[in-house]
């Protein structure tokens, strides 16, 4: 891999929001900080999750999403989804905007040094409608979706401060070889893979529930 480092930290707490004409509250707009933040197991100190049953958790305390990336959007969504296409770091929701770390590159279960904390890589960020309050817009979840440019969800391993500029480390490659882009493209793309499914399955870094998620797929092709 080549060099990675942090480019961004970004952190925020829950906020209330109209959308539709009714009240919600999303923890999705993030702000930037030089840091130093200390990383907790379930989170960045002063950050915080609206929706537990969809966002955080042990497996999901911090989101990370390719700086990479941005000039992609920029390139793709339409001018009208912001004024003169201002993306701030921290717009897609992430907390650590990254340089170097992409999602077919990186394997469920690979660990990484950031500053003092060590993570984990445990799953891709599917979107829900509050990205599309975020951009106001409900079309960009599916433009997010289609693009395979998810982002991917730390588990903490030891908590640490971060702050900008950190290098991220690799300490250990995950033997099973099963990328963040293989999760999304068996959740959404190329659901009748049964061999890579299988193979997903026994993934022991993977989530219980995404696990599950996979074992009912493969029942449902093999009857």
């Amino acid at each position: 891999m080549r060099s990675m480092r942090i480019v961004s930290l970004n952190v925020g707490l829950p906020r209330m929001v109209d959308w539709n004409g009714e009240p919600v509250t999303t923890g999705i707009f993030k702000e930037p900080s030089p840091g130093p933040i200390m990383l907790r197991t379930l989170n960045l100190e002063g950050d915080g999750q609206a929706d537990l049953s969809v966002h955080g958790g042990v497996s999901k305390a911090v989101y990370a999403y390719p700086v990479e990336h941005y000039e992609f959007w920029k390139q793709t969504l339409p001018a009208d989804y912001l004024p003169d296409m201002n993306l701030p770091y921290g717009m897609f929701g992430e907390n650590f905007t990254t340089e170097g770390l992409f999602e077919d590159a990186v394997n469920v279960g690979d660990r990484f040094r950031i500053g003092q904390a060590e993570l984990m890589v445990s799953e891709p960020r599917l979107p829900c409608y509050k990205l599309g309050i975020k951009f106001g817009r409900a079309d960009i979840i599916r433009k997010f979706l289609q693009s395979r440019r998810t982002g991917f969800y730390f588990a903490v391993l030891k908590e640490g401060e971060v702050r900008v500029g950190d290098e991220i480390e690799l300490l250990s490659r995950d033997a099973s070889n099963i990328t963040i882009s293989d999760i999304t493209r068996l959740y959404a793309f190329e659901r009748d893979d049964l061999a890579t499914l299988r193979r997903t399955v026994q993934l022991k870094a993977l989530s219980a529930s995404w696990r599950e998620y996979f074992a009912h797929q493969i029942q449902k092709l093999t009857g």
